[in-house]
């Protein structure tokens, strides 16, 4: 359960940016490419690919999600790491044509270098909270203690929360909702600052994709 919930998590990282009168294509995979219909994105934005993995114990998924970025997310890198797995993300964006492919995003690297921090690490696969007293040493760029809700409704109910390390980057994801095929989801990403010492989380908001799902089944 705790894979399926942190693959949910890779997901909907890739999902949270969202998307000139520029055509992109719109699909999701787990390899490095997909394939899928041409949608007409909103002004400015452009043809994006976001690229994450999670990895939990020896267990490893992808994701990879082609869709409209507004130009701020195309330089989204960064990543997530609590006791049970990590999760890293990354984007990149073309323009040229319509339905151009962007390269494939470099993930960001790794690091055993602590930086001082310590968040609370957690999960919950029934909950948008949760609270613990296990605390992670955080390391490299995750100087931020986060925690990260998504509640879905409709067609299909899901509550889930994560809780630990976190780059800058994800904490600016901030309160986002949408709907789709009869589903409302609501993410919410909070962090704390990441002055030395332990940090304690708050809610944050985000988004959530389908393909994911068959995973908690």
């Amino acid at each position: 359960m705790m894979t399926s919930l942190y693959g949910i998590l890779g997901v909907l990282l890739a999902l949270v940016t969202s998307g000139h009168s520029l055509s992109c294509t719109q699909c999701t995979s787990t390899s490095t490419s997909c394939t899928g219909s041409s949608v007409t994105c909103s002004s400015g934005n452009q043809c994006g690919v976001i690229y994450t993995t999670t990895t939990t114990g020896i267990s490893a998924t992808a994701s990879y999600t082609m869709s409209c970025l507004s130009l701020n997310d195309c330089s989204l890198s960064g990543s997530l790491t609590t006791n049970g797995g990590r999760i890293k993300s990354a984007a990149s964006c073309c323009n040229t044509t319509d339905n151009c492919t962007p390269t494939l995003p470099s993930l960001p690297g790794d690091s055993t270098v602590s930086n001082g921090v310590t968040c609370r690490s957690c999960a919950s696969a029934s909950s948008t909270w949760c609270y613990t007293s296990d605390t992670i040493q955080c390391t490299g760029n995750e100087s931020m203690c986060l925690l990260q809700s998504t509640q879905l409704s409709g067609s299909q109910s899901l509550a889930t929360a994560i809780r630990g390390c976190s780059t800058q980057s994800f904490c600016n994801f901030g309160s986002q909702s949408y709907s789709v095929d009869g589903l409302s989801t609501s993410i919410k990403f909070v962090c704390t600052s990441g002055s030395t010492g332990l940090r304690k989380g708050f809610y944050l908001p985000a988004v959530i994709c389908l393909f994911f799902l068959k995973l908690l089944i």
